[in-house]
């Protein structure tokens, strides 16, 4: 697998392309990322969201448009994608694809799987490919996403923390910020974020 990356827009949020067997799939499209995936993109197949936070999702339907590609976003944050919740002047989009819960899928003959964690939104997942994790704004590189936005909950986030710590083997994770860790790294000091969550509940 290949994988591009570009922060974007103010937050500079991870826009990914990843190509598998020579198919692309467009991952988290945030503010202003068009022009970079359109440059970067050979077969694209799929948009694949993490989660529907606008600066995630900024681009969907101009990406959707430009290149005719099927939107996938968890169930949990449809909402996000057609309402602007945050009022944040999100352009909506409309998903092709609603994903419930953990599910695999066949795309263009490549399997990707969500993996729903919920807690920094309702619909907050990561998306596995092969040995890869891109993980939105579940878990960074020591770190995780926050629990005290609207439509957050702190009692899932620990939750999803809970359920991270036991999965076994590991993965390349792949965040919606910053640098790249992995799943073994992380799993170190998730006890320590459990913690922080809880004092907080």
């Amino acid at each position: 697998m290949q994988i591009k990356i570009q922060p974007m827009g103010t937050y500079q949020t991870n826009c990914y392309i990843a190509t598998v067997d020579g198919k692309d799939f467009i991952i988290d499209p945030g503010m202003g990322a068009t022009q970079w995936v359109l440059d970067n993109v050979t077969n694209p197949v799929a948009i694949l969201n993490t989660h529907g936070h606008f600066d995630h999702v900024w681009s969907n339907a101009e990406v959707q448009e430009r290149l005719r590609l099927p939107i996938y976003c968890p169930k949990g944050d449809v909402f996000m994608l057609t309402d602007d919740p945050l009022r944040q002047g999100t352009p909506p989009s409309q998903p092709d694809h609603i994903i419930v819960g953990d599910e695999t899928l066949t795309i263009e003959g490549v399997k990707i799987k969500f993996r729903h964690f919920p807690g920094h939104t309702p619909g907050c997942s990561i998306i596995e490919i092969n040995d890869v994790w891109f993980s939105g704004d579940f878990l960074f590189e020591q770190s995780i996403g926050r629990w005290d936005f609207p439509s957050s909950s702190g009692e899932e986030m620990v939750q999803s923390l809970e359920k991270a710590l036991t999965i076994e083997g590991d993965y390349t994770i792949y965040p919606g910020h910053g640098m790249s860790t992995t799943l073994k790294a992380e799993q170190r000091v998730i006890p320590f974020w459990i913690e922080q969550v809880k004092r907080t509940l």
